[in-house]
């Protein structure tokens, strides 16, 4: 268990998978949360779920492609929970968007969260930043092989830039705000099973494939995200900055 009482957060793609699960345990731990997602009713149900478990929440619609949106959801959460000292820049998309669609979203969204977030926390006298990356922030992407440049550009191409993206401004910005109480880190989860990769495990073969790259054995659970998640927004991580952290069953170690 991390204690997070006391701390204001706010979680982007907080409406489900790893986002709603990050929510429900920040909350369990003490936090206050502000549930921020694409999908307003999504995110209002997140809330929902924290507020009858006796925990502090509120909700907001918020696309973090856009960049004058992500900077009013993070004044708009100081304001509605009385603060801030949290921030996890987690709402992503998989494949089937493109490269503009992709880089806008995964990237671009998480740029925008720690441009006008982390000048946020340290004028506020420090906090914590988590963003997702993913194994795909680390190394690249294996499967069938694809020989089509737009197939791998709009798909794995796509991903693996902006996550490889996502690693290198965590640690940019642990270096520039560390020296102003913000620390800056990253998690790395392997395949988790979402609604982001539901479609992909629908596919027997392909849930075999992506299982067997896990030295553990199995693919990993939101819960077990959402830990680390709370870990590293607590004072229990006060010496841990910059640091882009696999969560990925063995993954990356092969």
């Amino acid at each position: 268990m991390s204690n997070l009482e006391g701390k204001k957060a706010l979680i982007t793609g907080a409406g489900s998978g790893i986002g709603r699960a990050s929510a429900l345990d920040m909350a369990a731990n003490g936090a206050s949360v502000m549930c921020a997602d694409i999908d307003a009713q999504a995110a209002e149900g997140t809330a929902a779920l924290i507020d009858d478990a006796g925990g502090k929440a509120d909700a907001l619609g918020l696309d973090v492609s856009n960049e004058a949106d992500v900077k009013a959801a993070l004044d708009n959460t100081a304001t509605r929970l009385g603060g801030l000292n949290v921030i996890f820049n987690n709402a992503g998309v998989g494949g089937g968007h493109g490269w503009d669609g992709t880089i806008a979203v995964n990237l671009s969204g998480v740029y925008y969260g720690l441009l006008h977030g982390a000048p946020m926390l340290a004028s506020a006298g420090g906090g914590s930043i988590i963003n997702t990356a993913s194994v795909a922030g680390l190394v690249g992407l294996t499967g069938p092989a694809v020989i089509d440049p737009e197939e791998i550009e709009s798909g794995a191409g796509a991903y693996v830039a902006a996550k490889h993206g996502v690693s290198g401004l965590t640690k940019q910005y642990a270096v520039s705000f560390g020296p102003h109480g913000v620390r800056v880190n990253a998690i790395a989860p392997g395949y988790i099973e979402t609604p982001m990769t539901a479609e992909f495990r629908s596919e027997e073969l392909a849930k075999e494939y992506i299982t067997n790259l896990h030295p553990i054995g199995r693919l990993g659970q939101p819960e077990e995200i959402a830990t680390v998640a709370s870990f590293l927004a607590s004072d229990a991580a006060s010496f841990v900055n910059g640091v882009v952290l696999p969560v990925d069953g063995g993954y990356t170690a092969r």
